[in-house]
């Protein structure tokens, strides 16, 4: 008698570089890749990355989706808190450095990746990316024979994901703009400007900037602020444009236009970061 081979279910997960999605996504929907400037219902977009797979994986089962983020200091946003609530969901976070650029979450994938392959949790991966570093991660998950499906998002122009990476995975799907509208919302642009109403004094604005400075360092550190003060009195461009929005948001006015109130704010700025040091 032929004993009878028990045979084991396939297994799928989606691993979802959330820098890329913000960034592919914005710029389809809404023109730009600021995450101030538009609104994403990850969990939304979770759900249909979910539904998709059931139908592409269709005798496969889903392990979980794996969200990608950064965050400074690796503590969760609001944002990402919920999204780690979510069933089946597990956020992963890297860093975020001085220009709010990702750092360690191409590394993370590729631990979970080759790890999920290596003891055949699962047999299929989906990863949404675009980014050629994850072609390593790629290659270590198919070394232990899983299968790696490469999704993307419809570039506005030209190609969103690097050729290395599209080069190595077994299959690409690409989501088009009906697929990605739903999930994304260009946020109302506020107008700070009352009229007939003066602009606030140097000093208001100069007192704002201090204020804002004293969040930008609990929040940052002081080696942070080391890297910055060599640089002084210039800001690096997104610390400067990060400072003008949350000065505005604070003043309910606009500084567009009033460069010698924005000096003042960088003035105000750069004096409590120096008092610190």
């Amino acid at each position: 008698m032929l004993a009878e081979v028990a045979k084991t279910p396939s297994t799928h997960a989606i691993f979802v570089d959330a820098g890329y999605v913000h960034a592919a996504a914005g710029l389809l929907v809404t023109g730009t890749e600021d995450r101030r400037s538009f609104d994403l219902d990850a969990e939304g977009l979770i759900e249909a990355f979910i539904d998709k797979a059931r139908t592409i994986f269709a005798d496969s089962r889903l392990l979980r989706v794996y969200w990608y983020d950064g965050a400074r200091r690796r503590i969760h946003t609001p944002e990402q808190q919920a999204i780690a609530e979510l069933p089946d969901v597990k956020v992963r976070l890297g860093n975020l450095n001085a220009n709010n650029q990702q750092k360690g979450v191409d590394s993370l994938i590729r631990t979970d990746l080759e790890s999920l392959a290596r003891h055949r949790a699962i047999s299929d991966a989906a990863l949404v990316g675009g980014d050629e570093d994850l072609v390593s991660a790629v290659e270590a998950a198919q070394g232990y024979g899983a299968r790696v499906h490469l999704w993307g998002i419809e570039a506005a122009e030209g190609r969103n994901q690097a050729e290395a990476l599209l080069w190595e995975v077994d299959s690409q799907r690409t989501f088009e703009l009906d697929f990605c509208r739903p999930y994304v919302t260009r946020r109302p642009v506020t107008t700070y400007e009352n009229e007939g109403e003066p602009p606030p004094s140097r000093e208001e604005v100069r007192f704002v900037g201090a204020q804002i400075a004293a969040t930008w360092l609990a929040e940052r550190g002081r080696d942070r602020l080391a890297e910055l003060l060599p640089g002084a009195p210039y800001l690096p461009g997104p610390v400067d444009q990060d400072l003008l929005v949350e000065a505005e948001r604070l003043l309910s006015r606009s500084l567009r236009g009033h460069a010698s109130l924005r000096r003042a704010l960088r003035d105000g700025f750069w004096q409590h970061l120096k008092t610190q040091y």
